[in-house]
């Protein structure tokens, strides 16, 4: 049994944060961050969570942003607005489920900085006001980009981030596959693969601002599911990454780097056991648990299919009502439980299952809401963030 992290329940930042990882880290386990596109998905995640006495990221996409603010909203702003919404909303409800939650944005592309620009400006609105930002951190994907360019926009938004102790994850080497509207499905295989002196010049960059950074080096990765064999991963390249820094820095740590691991939907058990070895304290999920949240659906629509053809008239008569059947809270429910039962899967998998005993609050102990009004310039940065 590990002995549990000394963090807060609900959603952590700053200093919390790296002691969570660290604690990962040096206790052998990953944290799954899940993406989320609802407050139904982010409930299922705590959920899980919660069951499991487990730490888990909860990370708002591009086009996840655009689904939680709605998608006939055209505004240029809506993204980012529809993610400030999620990680609202989390903040409100994780303390309920008793488990520390760490509030991240996922991949961010050259094209899509605007968005990062506008989920930034909410943190700087919300550390105004409590302290602390809105998100726990933030993912840049500059990926597609040469290296000293990727680096160089990092260290620039580092910057803006250090002050606030908002966690920086960023991405070298290329995950193929498509996510998000980012398409490496024909990239060249050798650039799936980065070198340990990529890593380490990234860490060069950054280290001198601050200690709150992870990095997403690619060692044969694809995003999108794929049966076990047919994406050839090289975890033990990450190890080689962590070895060669530790030459570099002369550090008395085998993992001086915080690593994390994408598109590893189809992995087997050993290839992610090796990555959270060699220091991988996050892992991407989103693929399984989409498909798990509609396989719930699927199989109770396949088991009720006589009670959801029409509001009235089942097998039990034809003047018999079919509400507590097509009610959305009925099967809503149905697909969340099997989201929930992914979840628990991944938590398993990476070790972070047992890791933090549930704090759940006395009944009726929180209150309903805890936010102070708003100083009019923090309203109006926060028109101008929304286009208003």
């Amino acid at each position: 049994m590990v002995t549990p992290c000394d963090v807060p329940v609900g959603v952590i930042t700053g200093d919390d944060v790296i002691k969570l990882l660290k604690h990962a880290k040096d206790n052998g386990y990953a944290i799954p961050a899940f993406n989320c596109t609802s407050s139904s998905t982010a409930n299922a995640v705590m959920e899980a969570a919660s069951k499991c006495n487990s730490p888990v990221m909860i990370q708002a996409s591009n086009g996840g942003g655009q689904f939680m603010a709605g998608k006939t909203i055209s505004d240029k702003n809506a993204c980012a607005a529809g993610a400030v919404a999620l990680a609202l909303h989390v903040r409100t409800m994780a303390p309920y489920y008793g488990i520390p939650v760490i509030m991240h944005s996922d991949h961010c592309a050259k094209k899509l900085l605007p968005w990062f620009d506008g989920m930034l400006e909410a943190d700087e609105a919300y550390f105004a006001q409590y302290g602390v930002p809105l998100f726990s951190s933030h993912m840049l994907d500059l990926s597609e980009e040469p290296d000293d360019e990727n680096i160089a926009i990092c260290v620039q938004y580092f910057k803006k981030m250090a002050p606030m102790k908002i966690w920086l994850e960023m991405e070298i080497g290329i995950t193929g596959g498509e996510e998000d509207g980012v398409n490496n499905e024909d990239v060249d295989p050798e650039k799936l693969y980065t070198s340990p002196e990529q890593v380490y010049s990234v860490y060069q960059a950054l280290a001198p601002i601050g200690d709150f950074f992870s990095i997403a080096a690619a060692f044969g990765n694809v995003h999108g599911v794929y049966k076990p064999g047919n994406v050839v991963l090289s975890p033990q390249k990450l190890l080689g990454h962590q070895a060669y820094a530790k030459e570099k820095l002369g550090s008395e740590d085998d993992k001086p780097i915080y690593l994390v691991m994408h598109g590893g939907s189809g992995s087997t058990k050993e290839e992610i056991e090796t990555a959270v070895s060699a220091g991988v304290v996050k892992m991407n999920v989103d693929t399984d648990t989409q498909w798990a949240y509609w396989d719930g659906l699927r199989k109770f629509s396949a088991d009720n299919f006589d009670y959801l053809q029409g509001q009235i008239g089942n097998p039990k008569g034809p003047d018999a009502p079919n509400k507590k059947y097509y009610d959305p809270r009925v099967w809503i429910r149905k697909a969340e439980e099997s989201m929930v039962t992914r979840c628990i899967e991944s938590m398993t998998l990476l070790g972070s299952k047992d890791t933090f005993p549930v704090k759940k609050p006395e009944n009726g102990s929180l209150p309903v809401y805890n936010f102070k009004p708003v100083p009019l310039n923090l309203l109006d940065g926060a028109k101008k963030m929304l286009g208003l």
